[in-house]
């Protein structure tokens, strides 16, 4: 099973990989055509709305409550009830969300007010932002029933096709950007555009793939249908529970838009950046375990459930911290490679690579959090993750005004890192109250040899470290080197730290491999 899960979780991954290097490829267009200042700041913050939405409707509360209740369907019921269910659930779904797209479309100016407070009077950063948001909206409508379809999919063990779709909104985005904004009044209105069109063309994308494995939807609304009223049950809470990060983050641009002009668009580069290593490995690991351990918890096979979830959670302290350390290093020369170009310039990267170092420490707590909280909604428990995220939500506020209120006064030029640091610091918060209550329920037993696993880790990542840190070269260096000097310099020293480190695991005496799930 170990050796499945992990080809699994690479699949997701290399597709997952795809999509983020295409994002930023897009990253790098928005960077040269758009550069970083008050029009950017509006798309930002009209593109994060609908997409904080997504992730609670999409990748959030509904993947998490519905995976669970579709194994349990598939395991004990026919394939009848199995197609009643999906066709229930996709009626009742896509009718709260046409519902509550268009109450977002009308309601789009004051939704700007709520999230971008620091907008109001501001012409350039306001007006723009109220007019992107009625066209991004509606992004959340499709992606969600996308997410809904890749749901079906990655149960029935189909985990590339849900994997690869986001590409489709990279290259969307990029064709706005390069062909479609010079055509435009205002030309960074066409990224709205490409949102709208990503949106609906990832949907239709997957539909030919539920029609083989004969599960397309055929929307249908019944009043107490058991399935979807405990699927609703179960998302009620995991709303909140399972998005207390895009919360933070939320958060995060409700505080930068009072900041310097361009905050809002250094937090964007960099939150970008850790989202890279979260999506190709944590949120893949996160999406592949979820529906193993709903069968197992339906088998009511405990043992073999905290098994996993002991695999999952080695895999983490494997992948997450050498990825910390990467972009604490490589910040600057990451930034510098993919987006010093065009109005793009030095003191942009060097905002950017502040926060990006900041995020980058909360990284491993970050996928630690996908894992964990999986561990919970496999079981059908979304109350849990909701009570935690209160407190991490909670934490995450004070440290935001005791970070960023200081920065004003002392580092006024800079003052977003708090914001990002701030961030980082209660999700290890949130990691470590999620890992103490799975152990004191007793659902989760860690495996012998923590210890010295976690300490040979933390040796092979101080040697990768000092691998990279040797052959990087100084800031003035960087900034002397074109395009594709960069790039190669920049490929040269992630090859080497990923040469490297599976080197010095071997030679410490630990053998990916032979981990076992259940």
């Amino acid at each position: 099973m170990s050796r499945q899960l992990l080809k699994s979780t690479a699949v997701v991954g290399l597709m997952t990989l795809l999509s983020r290097v295409l994002g930023f490829v897009r990253d790098m267009v928005f960077a040269r055509v758009f550069g970083a200042g008050a029009a950017t700041d509006a798309f930002f913050v009209a593109f994060r709305i609908p997409n904080f939405l997504r992730r609670l409707f999409a990748e959030g509360a509904f993947s998490q409550a519905f995976v669970p209740v579709l194994s349990e369907y598939r395991s004990q019921r026919g394939e009848d009830e199995v197609r009643e269910l999906v066709d229930r659930v996709a009626g009742t779904l896509g009718l709260i969300l046409l519902l509550v797209t268009v109450i977002g479309v009308i309601a789009a100016p004051v939704l700007i007010m709520i999230f971008a407070p620091g907008f109001i009077g501001d012409a350039g950063k306001y007006d723009p932002a109220v007019a992107m948001l009625r066209l991004t909206f509606p992004y959340l409508l499709f992606i969600s029933l996308t997410a809904f379809a890749g749901s079906i999919l990655n149960t029935w063990g189909r985990f590339a096709v849900p994997a690869v779709t986001p590409v489709l909104l990279n290259l969307s985005l990029i064709a706005a950007a390069i062909w479609l904004s010079p055509h435009m009044a205002n030309p960074v209105m066409a990224l709205a555009v490409g949102v709208f069109v990503a949106g609906l063309t990832q949907l239709l994308f997957q539909l030919p793939f539920l029609w083989r494995i004969g599960l397309l939807p055929r929307p249908r609304l019944r009043r107490g249908h058991e399935g979807v009223r405990r699927i609703m049950k179960l998302m009620l809470p995991a709303l909140f529970g399972s998005s207390v990060a895009q919360i933070n983050l939320l958060f995060d641009t409700l505080i930068a838009s009072f900041l310097l002009t361009g905050s809002v668009s250094w937090l964007y580069y960099s939150d970008r950046l850790v989202e890279f290593p979260l999506g190709v490995f944590g949120i893949a690991l996160a999406t592949v375990i979820l529906p193993s351990l709903s069968r197992r918890h339906a088998e009511d096979d405990p043992r073999r459930y905290s098994q996993t979830l002991d695999w999952a959670l080695r895999w983490v302290v494997m992948i997450g911290l050498p990825a910390m350390l990467a972009l604490i290093l490589l910040a600057a020369p990451i930034l510098t490679s993919l987006f010093q170009y065009g109005e793009f310039g030095a003191r942009d990267v060097r905002q950017a690579s502040l926060s990006l170092m900041a995020y980058a420490l909360g990284l491993p707590a970050f996928i630690l959090i996908k894992v964990q909280a999986t561990g919970f909604f496999a079981r059908q428990d979304t109350a849990t993750p909701v009570r935690i995220g209160i407190h991490a939500m909670l934490a995450n506020m004070v440290m935001n005004v005791v970070l960023v209120a200081p920065l004003i006064w002392f580092w006024s030029d800079a003052p977003h890192t708090g914001l990002a640091l701030a961030t980082s610091m209660s999700a290890w918060l949130q990691a470590w109250l999620l890992n103490r209550r799975l152990r004191s329920a007793g659902i989760y037993r860690p495996g012998a040899g923590w210890a010295t696993f976690v300490l040979r880790v933390l040796l092979a990542v101080v040697a990768m470290g000092l691998v990279i840190y040797h052959l990087d070269a100084d800031a003035a260096t960087w900034l002397g080197w074109d395009v594709w000097a960069r790039i190669r310099h920049l490929l040269a020293l992630v090859l080497a730290g990923v040469l490297s480190y599976p080197l010095f695991l071997l030679m410490l005496g630990i053998r990916p491999w032979r981990l076992q799930a259940a």
